[in-house]
């Protein structure tokens, strides 16, 4: 692979890679980024993800390559890294840099605070003459050493016909230094290093979610080899090795047991508190974490094809994915810039007051419109994805706010999703027996629960039960197949109901036509549904109902124990139906499910949530957000996070559009000279930064 390539497939006639892209240090940054690829010929999308620093790119595998990819990064005035895919940065090194930058800044802002004071004591003139000691050229030459790493970010945007919100401060630091006075562009530089540190916190602070999963999994596995144990790179592992986990280890990878018994924690994965008993022959994911024995793991999935691997990945592409009010914000953003330009021109034009002017550009904070929304947003995803909650971007936190119909599917999301086989009631001429053998061989091939039951039920008494000759299942109506040379039928749900908290359920079986018997079936509501319900009315969703593909002798039980309305033998079409019916009417969907025969319909609405998706691909990829373990208490959950979500973007963009307007005006007017407009103008990131940081506590 390419160096700063993380994973590069083909997607049909397209093909997909992962770019790590460094030097971003704002929402501003990303949208150069993007654009910067997506004039690339060949590319068919870019998204750029702040807080993963990777670009997620589509492109014509025929028109355009990766060295064409990284030219075009580097050209907006960005890099790639040269050290291979994934690899990782040490806990030393990070906190180096972390002490690094945090060292500079305290530097800069005493630097900053002195010269500051020194600068409005010489305006209020209580230092007289204290600045005219130094010369000039000492002056600018202090302009310049403390300003070049931002003024040189204006300077190659402005090579690239880019406008950031520090070219504005930098005009106004031209415009101090031409009217002679180099005190007032110092004082600005340095607050122009303080709030580009500031926004760099900011950056670390939104990344600090991405990062806290992607520590949760080991960089080196301790694999089997030639009867040895060797310590190796995850990315040196293969499929098929065995894998050794200690106690109070993480599984470096998928796998399944082949030897040892432990107690494995998931909570990373699933959010679950409770830890699973692994022996032989169970499935372990990695980051799991091992206790109370040792573990040998036939690895499956590594690395980004793991399921841990996958989980980041979605975390780091939901941020691309943006909201509806994230794109207004940015578009504001990139005609803000200009506005401002405009009005420190008419205040020039009108009180003739170069420093009026300047104190206009100074004071501009466009960064904190573009921040307002992404900080916030991704304190929330990586909130719920510490959870076991796969939320896919801004644009489906932004619609759970606004739902206001909830349909559910029954089996397996409503109920447990494994029923049983209570009683069989077989026709004269037949034996319990003979129902159980004939349905278990036509319903061999079959996925449906019941099938499984069916089975199950089979295997206990220790019956034969052959696999048919032909097989063809019909969803939502039954099986049929060809069992000792005659026409078994399995139909569909035709029974009643039985137990108050359970789904009681009857299917014929028929041979050559004419029945042969019943099997009734019990599959219990799921324990932690109803106070969900509960809690999501008191939410303020009034509409919810059942869609299943039972009868109605079956789903009325349950729909009448959890307070819904309900329509049943339905298709999976029908579903798709009825949510297009709600939307129709002006109505936003939330559709829950399992995954898998409800992935049309969960693509289909507003916001789709696939219940327990940890064992489901489809459910991964299908839904926008995705429970890994099953628990309905997420549910109301997820609403309350995503209203509070929006709650805090709409004050972050009230507070920066007010802070502004003040601030523009004050200068405008002359009352805001160019030196405290510098310091105001740090002030937005940092109340953004206050206000979004609630959210990680959710």
């Amino acid at each position: 692979m390419a160096a700063g390539e993380a994973t590069m497939g083909v997607s049909g006639p397209d093909t997909q890679v992962e770019i790590e892209v460094r030097g971003m240090d704002c929402a501003e940054c990303v949208l150069h980024v993007e654009g910067a690829l997506a004039r690339v010929p060949g590319v068919r999308s870019a998204r750029v993800s702040l807080a993963a620093e990777k670009a997620f790119v589509t492109i014509d595998a025929a028109r355009v390559g990766l060295p064409a990819l990284h030219a075009a990064i580097a050209g907006a005035g960005y890099s790639v890294p040269r050290d291979g895919p994934g690899t990782r940065v040490s806990q030393s090194e990070t906190r180096a840099r972390t002490l690094a930058r945090r060292t500079l800044t305290a530097l800069g802002l005493v630097a900053g605070l002195v010269l500051f004071v020194v600068v409005v004591g010489e305006w209020l003139g209580l230092f007289k003459a204290v600045t005219r000691l130094i010369p000039l050229p000492v002056g600018l030459a202090l302009v310049l050493a403390g300003g070049w790493p931002v003024l040189r970010k204006v300077v190659v945007a402005a090579w690239h016909r880019q406008i950031t919100s520090h070219t504005l401060m930098t005009l106004g630091v031209i415009a101090a230094l031409v009217v002679g006075e180099w005190p007032t562009a110092a004082v600005v530089v340095m607050f122009m290093r303080i709030g580009d540190a500031i926004e760099g916190y900011t950056t670390d602070h939104a990344r600090q979610a991405v990062r806290a999963l992607e520590r949760l999994a080991p960089a080196a596995a301790r694999v089997e080899r030639n009867g040895q144990e060797v310590e190796v790179l995850l990315a040196e592992v293969r499929a098929g090795e065995v894998v050794v986990v200690r106690p109070g280890e993480r599984s470096p990878t998928d796998g399944e047991v082949v030897e040892g018994t432990a107690s494995v924690d998931q909570s990373s994965m699933t959010g679950e508190a409770m830890p699973l008993e692994a022996a032989p022959g169970s499935q372990v994911y990695a980051s799991s974490l091992v206790r109370g024995g040792a573990l040998r793991i036939r690895a499956t999935h590594i690395g980004p094809e793991s399921l841990f691997g996958r989980v980041i990945r979605m975390v780091e592409e939901a941020e691309t994915h943006r909201a509806r009010v994230q794109r207004v914000a940015d578009r504001f953003a990139t005609y803000y810039v200009p506005f401002v330009a405009a009005i420190a021109l008419i205040t020039y034009l009108l009180r003739r007051d170069p420093l009026a002017s300047a104190a206009v550009l100074v004071v501009a904070c466009s960064c904190s419109f573009a921040l307002a929304t992404p900080v916030a947003l991704l304190a929330s995803l990586g909130a719920a994805a510490r959870r076991g909650v796969l939320i896919k971007g801004g644009s489906v936190l932004e619609a759970l706010a606004a739902v206001d119909v909830l349909l559910i599917d029954k089996t397996g999301t409503l109920t447990l999703g494994r029923p049983q086989v209570t009683s069989i009631d077989p026709v004269p001429g037949f034996t319990d027996v003979d129902v159980l053998r004939l349905a278990a061989s036509a319903e061999h091939y079959s996925e449906h629960p019941l099938a499984e039951a069916i089975r199950r039920a089979a295997r206990e008494r220790g019956l034969a039960s052959p696999a048919p000759a032909r097989f063809a299942a019909q969803p939502g109506v039954g099986v049929t197949a060809q069992v000792e040379g005659r026409e078994v039928r399995v139909s569909a749900v035709v029974g009643d109901a039985a137990g108050a908290a359970a789904a009681g359920t009857r299917v014929q079986v028929t041979r050559d036509g004419a029945r042969v018997g019943v099997l009734a079936f019990v599959d219990e509501v799921r324990p932690d549904v109803a106070p969900a319900l509960e809690a999501l009315r008191a939410l303020g969703l009034r509409t919810i109902e059942m869609l299943t593909g039972d009868s109605a002798a079956a789903a009325g039980p349950v729909a009448e124990y959890l307070g819904l309305t309900y329509r049943a033998g339905l298709l999976p079409d029908d579903k798709i139906r009825i949510v297009r019916e709600y939307q129709a009417a002006g109505r936003r969907v939330m559709m829950i499910g399992d995954g898998v025969n409800d992935a049309p319909a969960l693509a289909q609405a507003e916001v789709g949530i696939a219940m327990g998706a940890i064992g489901s691909d489809v459910a991964l990829e299908a839904a926008p957000v995705a429970l890994l373990r099953d628990d309905w208490a997420a549910v109301p959950e997820l609403m309350r996070i995503s209203r509070r979500t929006m709650g805090v973007i709409r004050g972050n963009l009230a507070f920066t559009t007010i802070y502004n307007a003040v601030g523009l005006t004050l200068a405008a007017l002359g009352i805001l000279p160019p030196i405290f407009a510098a310091a105001a103008q740090s002030l937005p990131d940092i109340g953004i930064l206050g206000n979004s940081s609630r959210l990680l506590r959710q």
